[in-house]
């Protein structure tokens, strides 16, 4: 073990010094929540927003509260399992598991992250056709070779780097589009605390889910969480970095929830109140132009590009992590195992793009994909994470292992009705 954290420190090149961890310390250890916020923003969130806002206007933020609140405790605690441990989720479940329950688990990762490289993609390559009338397919080529080239050439802290500035545009676009819009906050402030299940949206609430807890997140938080890591030895850096570390996930996860919840409030003000149903992201550059100018449409496109790559960017980075995992490697974008694994689940998506002949609900069930996978993701990490012999003395307690029982139990609980709604 002393060796493997040897190289895993000399990997992100962070020696064997003690970090100096008060004041504005806290400042360097933002970075790896932002880039699991980038997968919560995605366009697979986006078609899912946009049609919760469009079809039942302020009704289904609620699911965007409960998924974020989820989603706090579930990357808090899969961060927490790579800080104790030195390994991600997916390198844990190699070491600690059976092979055959194991490969099982994270085989079912790897397709599901190609599901969400899918929808990371092709709402870049729409962005790409709402700015500039690219096609599609030629747009996801686009993407898919601007961000395998980003990948196999740039080292981690400029990626998170390219990756904040992009959450930040994200943001600023969003904070744009509302202030030309007419929100009634009093009725979203209801709905954001209100639990309604209108008829016929369950498929649209299991998509947010899907969109905004998702499992290639949970494999990547606990590996990138590691680039902050400077002596696993000391108990007191250890337990500074698990304070430091909340405080980075809460923060990315409420700017993801803000932005998440922006998104049904313009579609709620815009589509929903003229009674447009959407069916294509694409429709925002005739419905948005007319309601709120030609800067917004720009400015959505642009968002919506920057979302695409960014989100594809942190998806083939979980690729990568899972599949190196299963050979009980960490992520190296020089290791052969972990460039196959971003290869894998991108090159897929693309393929599997060229072949829909729906984009808008290619997204949105690419999510619903997500979120049926998920129960296996974290159920699994509730598993190692509550264990004594992979944690040690850092392993749940008693309250926390049992809240995430809970959280698995609620995701497990919506695929159920999500099956009976649809026979």
């Amino acid at each position: 073990m002393a060796s493997f954290l040897n190289s895993l420190r000399t990997k992100f090149g962070l020696g064997k010094h003690h970090p100096r961890l008060g004041g504005l310390e806290i400042l360097k250890y933002i970075g790896p929540g932002l880039l699991v916020t980038v997968g919560f923003i995605d366009p697979g969130n986006w078609a899912s927003n946009l049609a919760a806002g469009a079809d039942y206007g302020y009704a289904l933020l609620w699911m965007v509260t409960l998924s974020t609140v989820m989603l706090i405790v579930l990357q808090h605690n899969v961060a927490h399992l790579g800080i104790a441990t030195g390994l991600c989720l997916s390198e844990a479940a190699t070491v600690y598991l059976k092979p055959a329950v194991s490969r099982t688990v994270l085989g079912s990762a790897v397709l599901a992250s190609i599901s969400t490289s899918l929808a990371e993609i092709l709402g870049g390559a729409i962005a790409l056709q709402m700015l500039f009338g690219i096609p599609v397919r030629i747009g996801a080529l686009m993407v898919l070779i601007f961000v395998i080239v980003m990948l196999f050439t740039n080292s981690y802290r400029l990626i998170e780097k390219w990756i904040i500035a992009f959450v930040s545009i994200i943001g600023l676009s969003f904070i744009y589009e509302l202030s030309l819009t007419t929100i009634d906050w009093p009725a979203a402030a209801w709905a954001w605390v209100t639990p309604t299940i209108p008829e016929g949206s369950m498929v649209i609430i299991m998509s947010v889910l899907g969109a905004v807890v998702m499992p290639h997140n949970l494999f990547l938080h606990s590996e990138i969480i590691q680039s902050r890591q400077w002596n696993l030895s000391d108990d007191a850096v250890i337990k500074k970095q698990l304070r430091y570390e909340y405080a980075d996930t809460i923060l990315s996860m409420l700017i993801g929830w803000a932005i998440n919840s922006a998104m049904i409030l313009l579609a709620a003000a815009t589509f929903f109140v003229s009674k447009t149903p959407v069916e294509e992201l694409q429709q925002a550059d005739s419905l948005l132009r007319p309601l709120l100018g030609s800067n917004a449409t720009v400015i959505f496109a642009v968002a919506l590009l920057f979302a695409g790559i960014a989100s594809t960017i942190t998806s083939g980075m979980a690729a990568g992590s899972i599949f190196a995992g299963i050979f009980k490697e960490p992520y190296d974008i020089k290791d052969s195992h972990s460039r196959l694994g971003v290869i894998i689940s991108l090159v897929v998506a693309f393929l599997i793009i060229l072949v829909i002949t729906n984009p808008f609900r290619g997204l949105i069930y690419s999510q619903m994909i997500l979120s049926i996978q998920l129960p296996f993701t974290v159920f699994l990490q509730v598993y190692l994470t509550s264990s004594e012999r992979v944690m040690g003395k850092y392993k749940n307690s008693t309250f926390t292992k049992y809240l995430l029982y809970a959280i698995g139990g609620v995701v497990t609980l919506l695929n159920v009705m999500l099956l009976v709604s649809m026979f």
